[in-house]
């Protein structure tokens, strides 16, 4: 098993949590063409396929599994892609925006 975690500092994190799906192919043009739900709202159960641009991989398509917008957390199943694992059964990210320093998550300094 492995695990990846990274950090970036984000000053609007309420946006970026609850508008990803149109914010994140504006903030990161060169890698997500676009990003939609196929399936349901939004809420857990929905799934959303993440398009691609400039890379090997085309697609990829998450179910949320679970969603606290309260706490800004959300845990993502990976169900299909066009990337072929041979040695991968399951791919699971679990999404957690914190706090950092004195802020509080969401507020402008």
């Amino acid at each position: 098993m492995g695990v990846i975690t990274y950090s970036q500092k984000i000053t609007n994190v309420q946006v970026l949590f609850l508008d990803s799906q149109n914010m994140l192919p504006k903030i990161v043009p060169e890698g997500i063409k676009s990003i939609e739900f196929i399936e349901g709202d939004g809420g857990v159960g929905s799934i959303k396929q993440t398009n691609f641009s400039n890379s090997h991989i085309k697609y990829i398509k998450h179910k949320i599994d679970a969603l606290d917008a309260g706490s800004f957390y959300c845990k993502y199943i990976m169900i299909e892609s066009d990337i072929k694992f041979d040695k991968i059964d399951l791919v699971v990210e679990d999404v957690k925006f914190v706090a950092a320093g004195s802020g509080l998550l969401g507020q402008n300094p």
